[in-house]
């Protein structure tokens, strides 16, 4: 991996970041390790705590309102999640999901996209498939090594510390969208 050009973040190829950023239709993201950073509380009484980035969340709306889906496609379930993604208006929120390619596919098909169309944030083994297969993707600083070296991009945030609204940032400057969604121009 490099650094690309003028950027904080590492990235596999710089020469094609652009260009397969103004191809994405669709963000697909993993929740633990990516939205979280991984860790799960769990009170006396079985109650489930996670802890959400704010940025992040604002990141999700930002590219929401740049007309980019995002959905939710990770391996546990928990009532927190579906919290979370209602307050971000997320509608497409797949959980206890172990193959995840399967749910993609129908992704692919419900949004008429192809995987080229697709941005995926991964942090584990499971993510493999898919960070493999989506267009552009991205694994947090702590994700696992077979993770990181399959992403386009690792971010230099962490799960759940900002590594979705980073990601989302680059997506939207190499797209041409973020003064669309910020009201900034690039210098």
């Amino acid at each position: 991996m490099k650094r690309a050009k003028n950027s904080e973040y590492i990235t596999q190829n710089t020469d094609t970041l652009e260009a397969k950023a103004k191809k994405i239709k669709l963000l697909i993201l993993d929740v633990d390790g990516v939205m979280t950073d991984g860790s799960i509380i769990l009170d006396n009484e079985g109650n489930e705590f996670k802890r959400f980035h704010v940025r992040d969340g604002h990141g999700i709306k930002m590219i929401q309102r740049a007309g980019i889906p995002v959905a939710i496609i990770t391996g546990r379930k928990s009532k927190v999640v579906e919290i979370r993604a209602a307050e971000l208006g997320i509608k497409e929120v797949h959980q206890k999901i172990y193959k995840k390619s399967a749910v993609f596919d129908d992704m692919l098909k419900k949004y008429d996209c192809k995987d080229e169309n697709t941005a995926f944030m991964g942090d584990d083994v499971v993510d493999q498939e898919l960070l493999k297969r989506a267009g552009l993707t991205a694994a947090p600083s702590d994700a696992e090594e077979e993770a990181k070296k399959l992403a386009d991009i690792v971010t230099k945030r962490g799960g759940g510390r900002g590594a979705v609204r980073e990601f989302i940032d680059i997506i939207l400057k190499a797209s041409g969208l973020w003064k669309k969604v910020s009201g900034e121009t690039l210098a």
